[in-house]
């Protein structure tokens, strides 16, 4: 039971705390791909929009994550998780390459 806890707590702790960090515009080196664009290319995004988005993202995986070590690991919990999860990735990268929403 400990274990379970302190697992949920190691998985969503920082999650959260990185959430807070992209929640307030900031952090958008800890992106992927975003990091790795030549200057001019950063240029024409709006960096602080794309940190929220990725916050707001990240945030419900975060919680999602503590409630793990509250509601214990069950096979159940597990596949909610996993479901949850690889959803809002899907949504995410979706809504990230279509549509130009970032750029300036």
């Amino acid at each position: 039971m400990i274990l379970e806890i302190v697992i949920g707590i190691a998985i969503g702790l920082p999650l959260i705390i990185l959430s807070i960090v992209f929640l307030t515009g900031r952090g958008s080196i800890l992106i992927a791909g975003y990091n790795t664009l030549p200057k001019n290319k950063k240029e024409e995004y709006d960096t602080t929009a794309l940190c929220k988005f990725v916050g707001k993202i990240t945030l419900p995986i975060g919680i999602f994550s503590l409630f793990i070590g509250v509601a214990g690991i069950h096979t159940w919990f597990i596949w909610i998780y996993l479901i949850v999860v690889l959803g809002l990735c899907v949504f995410a990268v979706i809504y990230l390459n279509t549509g130009n929403r970032f750029k300036k």
